[in-house]
Order: C-alpha cells, then sequence, then structure tokens
C-alpha cells in the first residue's frame, strides 16, 4: 500500500526558507507526476506545484511562482518542495500527492487526479 511522509515543516520567519521532503513507501513514485498541495486553517486545500513523471516539467501556482522549487529523487522515492522568500499567507499543511496512472504529462492531469495523502506537515511563517 502507497504511503507518503512529508517532513521539514517548522516555524520560520517572514522572508527565510524551509524545505518538504516527501518519502513514499510501498510502491516506486518513478513514472508518476508529483504535487504539493497545502491546507490553510478555515480553508480549502490547494493546489502549489507539480513536477512531471520526469522531472523535466513543473509547474506552479501563481502565488509562489519564482520562490517555490519542486523537484524529485527517484533513486531515494523523495519529492522536494524548497521554500525561499516565505510569506506569512504560506501558512499551511502541506501535502504531497502522486497522480494514479503513469507517464502522463502535466496537461493531462486534474487537480483532482492526484492522491494518496500522508499526514502533511506544518508550515508556520510569523511577519
Amino acid at each position: 500500500q502507497l504511503q507518503m511522509v512529508e517532513s521539514g515543516g517548522g516555524l520560520v520567519q517572514a522572508g527565510g526558507s524551509l524545505r518538504l521532503s516527501c518519502e513514499a513507501s510501498g510502491r516506486t513514485l518513478s513514472g508518476y507526476a508529483m504535487a504539493w498541495f497545502r491546507q490553510a486553517p478555515g480553508k480549502e486545500r490547494e493546489y502549489v506545484a507539480t513536477t512531471d513523471y520526469s522531472g523535466g516539467s513543473t509547474s506552479y501556482t501563481d502565488s509562489v511562482k519564482g520562490r517555490f522549487t519542486i523537484s524529485r529523487d527517484d533513486a531515494k522515492n523523495t519529492v522536494y518542495l524548497q521554500m525561499n522568500m516565505l510569506k506569512p499567507e504560506d501558512t499551511a499543511v502541506y501535502y504531497c500527492a502522486t497522480d494514479y496512472y503513469p507517464f502522463r504529462p502535466l496537461g493531462a492531469i486534474q487537480s483532482g487526479d492526484f492522491g494518496a495523502w500522508g499526514q502533511g506537515t506544518q508550515v508556520t511563517v510569523s511577519s
């Protein structure tokens, strides 16, 4: 059974950086698009970033473009989210998720196609 474990969250001041990790077990991540989502208190979960199955194509929500970078290390079965220039509005629980189908380009994947949610990791940015 596929399980995702997110880590790396914490409390940081505005302008600081964090690097989130998401390690999978039970199935290889190789060949599958991966994504990061977040959920702030009182809000719905929102898409943050995604990488295609090769790592060669990435996409970001507008509010994090230029500040966040998603990457993957298939040898470690791990996906990362480097977050720089953090803002208080980035405060949320961050989750990683996998596409259920292999070798699909990003243009063929909807947000609802991602799943296998972990417990998330809390990111808190103070002003």
